[in-house]
């Protein structure tokens, strides 16, 4: 995905952009994103809620998944948490291709605050043929 490309699909991404999510790195299968957990993202157990993590998880996947040409959108996912975030908490997520064949991709994501992992994701990517432009 060139620059402009991740900069005109992250400028449509009213849902990341409103949530603070930062794109740091994107390219070749491999993205990397970044979250601050606030006050409203945080459950009744006083932990970041899991849907706010997926979604993190889902952003890195799709810039991953979308970095090498046509349109991509998820086929599916999945995610295991493996530590509590708390407000206040940075949370990373950083998305790598594990393998393409004709228009499905694996790609792996792991959450992480600082060198603790908070889930790991798997998602499953589909090609719908079509590039940015043609949206």
């Amino acid at each position: 995905m060139s620059s402009n490309a991740a900069e005109t699909m992250f400028g449509d991404d009213a849902a990341t952009r409103s949530l603070g999510i930062e794109l740091l790195e994107f390219g070749d299968g491999r993205a990397v994103a970044s979250m601050r957990v606030t006050d409203p993202m945080v459950n009744g157990h006083a932990i970041a809620h899991g849907g706010y993590v997926f979604l993190l998880a889902d952003t890195a996947f799709a810039y991953a998944c979308n970095s090498r040409g046509p349109v991509t959108v998820a086929a599916g996912a999945e995610i295991s948490f493996v530590a509590a975030a708390k407000a206040g908490d940075t949370l990373v997520a950083t998305a790598e291709e594990r393998t393409v064949f004709g228009r499905n991709g694996i790609y792996d994501v792991t959450v992480r605050r600082g060198d603790t992992v908070i889930a790991e994701f798997r998602g499953r990517s589909r090609a719908i043929g079509r590039t940015e432009d043609e949206k």
